[in-house]
């Protein structure tokens, strides 16, 4: 299948529920911002922490300076990075300052109700909201530009990682924030960013309720039959090859819940002291076939 195919299916694919979750997540973003991140001078980066600082500094509307910087970034985004980048970006965009100036009236209704004495909890509050609105908009695919468009740009004019030009791009604004505002910003910065990060991580690979075991053994087949027989588990057969040794082994494949991760490599161990194992997180099976029992392995230890 060709690949505009192929981009065509997954852009259509669920995208009504994907655009309400772009829309909701971009409405608590701005909600957070006119509410924490505006009321308390929080700066994390990108073009709203730009903004906070120039109206800290300089006594800039920090809503008007979104609307420029952001229909700016998008204008540089079109001749640097293209029309196909710069799509992606244009909802955010223009959505992000939109639902600012909306959210602004509901904002000062709510300041008064979260009100915290302990200014901990309100960082905590703002950082999950933060990192949970963030993580329903790049769940759907979107983004909100502005540093998204700095962060791309950053990446084809010099040669870097995404996730390096981001973190430049974030420090940067950071310490700037750090030399205007104080350097108790700076590390509000690192708290949010630090827990938002997290939860972001979290809402989109998803929280690790398996481990995937590789297992190679000269004991395979018995391992094998343990695991299908006595502890009821699906397993795969690969074959293996020793770049050191070169000789041909067989490898187990197997996913198992995490509350059984104890017992089964222990148990494996039992069987194979010198077994070779290799134990990750599995955030998501998709396919295949997921055999399922009705106790836990500790159950018969």
């Amino acid at each position: 299948m060709e690949i505009k195919k192929l981009t065509k299916i997954v852009t259509n694919k669920n995208k009504l529920l994907r655009n309400l979750m772009m829309i909701i997540g971009v409405f608590l973003l701005a909600l957070n911002y006119n509410m924490f991140f505006v009321e308390y001078d929080l700066v994390t980066g990108g073009v709203s922490g730009l903004a906070i600082v120039f109206k800290d500094w300089l006594g800039w509307n920090d809503e008007i300076f979104i609307y420029i910087a952001n229909t700016l970034l998008l204008i540089i985004s079109f001749f640097t990075l293209g029309v196909n980048k710069t799509k992606k970006a244009i909802i955010g965009s223009i959505l992000y300052p939109l639902m600012i100036t909306f959210t602004l009236p509901l904002s000062k209704l709510l300041i008064p109700y979260f009100k915290f004495d302990d200014f901990l909890l309100t960082l905590t509050l703002t950082s999950i909201l933060y990192g949970f609105a963030n993580g329903l908009i790049y769940k759907t695919g979107y983004n909100t530009g502005g540093s998204d468009i700095i962060m791309h740009i950053m990446c084809k004019y010099l040669h870097m990682p995404e996730g390096r030009a981001n973190f430049i791009s974030s420090v940067v604004i950071i310490l700037f924030a750090g030399l205007v505002m104080g350097v108790n910003k700076v590390i509000y910065a690192i708290i949010i960013t630090y827990i938002f990060s997290i939860i972001v991580d979290r809402m989109i690979i998803g929280i690790s309720k398996r481990k995937l075991f590789f297992i190679q053994s000269e004991k395979y087949k018995e391992i094998e039959n343990l695991i299908i027989n006595d502890l009821h588990l699906g397993v795969t057969l690969l074959d293996g090859k020793g770049g050191y040794s070169n000789k041909t082994k067989k490898i187990l494949m197997c996913v198992v819940p995490t509350n059984d991760y104890y017992y089964f490599k222990e148990t494996i161990r039992a069987i194979d002291k010198n077994a070779f194992c290799i134990i990750n997180d599995c955030y998501d099976i998709e396919g295949g076939t997921i055999k399922s029992r009705n106790f836990d392995l500790s159950e018969i230890f």
